[in-house]
């Protein structure tokens, strides 16, 4: 494949660790540099869903995820250069904290791998509470632990008053610039759930306090030399990993996408690719709808939040009936997580509560108060199936607080400490817990729609 160059202005918003502010900082930067005219587009490093819910209702474009180990060097190179040519500037927003990787004793995967591996230039965010000279020896360990692109930094939670100290003591310390700083904005609180940040859609007035945050970024932070940073970036080399797979023409292939409160964790990318490989997305819900989309030829059920609308689901009895009817009558169907807890006979909520479900899978879910198979990992396939052939190995994440009695046996995982089994398998089924990126491995969805075609 032909190796292609762009020069596209980036920079990458990193911190020390989880609850730093880099999802604050980083929504009150791209709203700010929204408003002054550019046009901006989100990513975020990892696996995480909710961060990017957020960069969307932001800046009302759609964000995406670049994970390395989920979609490889090579991915995330075309994922980022893809979609970032119509950008004036792109800011990639990073995970945990920037050494923070696939292990205690790697920074493989990590912001800094993504920085260092894309070229993008990084500002760490650092909150300042209870620390005056210390804050320079905590940065200084972040300078100088590896090899890095950080170029700078952002104060979080800092008042007005304290910035100036804060900003001549970290420069004539350490000789790294502060781009500015970001106020405690108590009208612009945001709160927590499962994966760090609450959807976007719960959160009352989120507009409103976006602006008074970006007001507070306009304000304090120096946007000018972010832009001229960004525009500082390395040029990007990257092949087109969709080129030999796009469909110009022929007969679209309907396939149904459940897409609401309860159905709402699914990467950009994945449906990007589906519509590129000439397919016809439906979204339907769950929750509101009483049946599926008509003339569906594949069925596609992501994860998302299902457990906080047990009642609500299993009340919906017309559209479990249609799930189940389309998935006995062998609609090529892939389910992920709260799809496949969906699927599954019945699911206990957090509260102790059982709830019917669709029943085209026996067993039962249960919501725990721990998690459970959590974090990366590759799954060989024991047998072909909808998406690989058997001995293929696939890429996953896995990130939730509930389990099955019925997790399927299509696939095998196995890591230092445990093996398992997992992913339940028909000619015509995939479901399981594992969540899949394949905007980098386009033979998934390319097997996936060949079974799909000729459906009705």
């Amino acid at each position: 494949m032909e190796i292609q160059k762009s020069r596209l202005p980036r920079f990458m918003i990193v911190g020390t660790g989880s609850g730093s502010g880099k999802t604050t900082v980083t929504c009150a930067v791209m709203k700010a540099m929204q408003l002054r005219g550019n046009r901006v587009t989100g990513f975020k490093c990892g696996p995480d869903f909710i961060d990017p819910m957020f960069h969307s209702s932001v800046i009302g474009v759609k964000s995406r995820n670049l994970d390395i180990f989920l979609s490889g060097e090579e991915g995330v190179r075309f994922l980022l250069a893809r979609s970032s040519q119509d950008a004036d500037l792109s800011i990639i927003e990073g995970v945990m904290g920037m050494y923070d990787g696939v292990s205690m004793t790697s920074d493989e995967a990590s912001s800094n791998h993504l920085a260092r591996l894309t070229g993008t230039p990084e500002i760490l965010v650092v909150e300042v509470g209870g620390m005056a000279l210390s804050l320079a020896a905590l940065i200084q360990g972040y300078l100088n632990f590896r090899p890095n692109l950080i170029k700078g930094i952002i104060l979080n939670q800092c008042s007005e008053g304290l910035y100036a100290y804060y900003k001549d003591m970290i420069e004539s310390q350490l000789g790294i610039r502060v781009y500015g700083y970001l106020p405690m904005v108590e009208e612009a609180t945001i709160g927590s759930r499962h994966l760090g940040l609450v959807t976007a859609d719960e959160i009352a007035d989120l507009q409103t306090k976006i602006q008074k945050l970006a007001e507070a970024a306009e304000r304090s932070i120096d946007l000018d030399g972010l832009t001229e940073l960004a525009r500082e970036a390395e040029v990007l080399e990257w092949t087109d990993l969709w080129q030999s797979v796009r469909k110009t023409s022929g007969n679209k292939i309907r396939i149904g996408v459940a897409r609401d409160k309860a159905f709402c964790f699914f990467y950009q990318d994945n449906l990007d690719l589906l519509e590129a490989l000439g397919a016809e997305i439906a979204f339907f819900s769950p929750l509101e709808d009483s049946a599926l989309p008509e003339d569906l030829q594949g069925l596609i059920l992501y994860g998302g939040y299902p457990e906080l609308y047990g009642e609500q689901l299993s009340h919906n009895t017309s559209m479990l009936d249609s799930v189940r009817t389309a998935v006995q009558n062998h609609l090529p169907t892939l389910a992920e997580c709260g799809g496949f807890m969906y699927l599954l006979e019945t699911m206990v909520d957090a509260e102790g509560q059982r709830h019917a479900m669709v029943g085209a899978i026996e067993g039962e879910s249960k919501m725990l108060n721990h998690l459970i198979r959590f974090g990366y990992a590759k799954m060989k396939a024991l047998k072909d199936n909808l998406l690989c052939e058997a001995g293929a190995e696939v890429p996953v994440h896995e990130f939730h607080y509930s389990d099955s009695d019925h997790n399927g046996e299509g696939f095998f995982v196995e890591k230092k400490q445990r093996s398992w089994h997992c992913v339940n398998l028909t000619e015509t089924l995939f479901a399981g817990y594992p969540h899949l990126h394949y905007g980098s491995r386009p033979e998934l969805m390319v097997r996936f729609l060949e079974a799909c075609k000729g459906k009705k």
